[in-house]
């Protein structure tokens, strides 16, 4: 049996891997995803961290009792491969500015 393009599917569950910029994943954004009756709009919060599972209770597939499991958005944080020097510098300012030590 063929997978599925946009999905995993777990049980009742489905699970949609999605791509997000650094700076959504740090200040929040709101994004369009795929489900199976449609697209659906969720609002990512601030600070998501990579591979963070975000829960829509009910937008899985159907069950044999007509309860429907869960869709679960997964955070993929990319970064981009090749950056203006205008980038590199605020990238730079960042690292200067920020408290934020992943090693501390």
């Amino acid at each position: 049996m063929a997978g599925h393009p946009d999905f995993r599917v777990q049980g009742g569950d489905l699970y949609y891997d999605l791509d997000l910029a650094p700076w959504e994943a740090a200040l929040g954004t709101s994004v369009s995803v795929p489900a199976l009756n449609g697209a659906l709009h969720i609002k990512i919060p601030p600070g998501t961290q990579n591979g963070q599972r975000l829960r829509v209770q009910g937008r899985g597939l159907p069950g044999r009792a007509g309860e429907r499991g869960a869709l679960f958005v997964v955070a993929r944080v990319q970064m981009p491969r090749e950056i203006t020097e205008r980038e590199k510098a605020l990238w730079r300012q960042l690292a200067a500015e920020s408290s934020f030590k992943p090693r501390s």
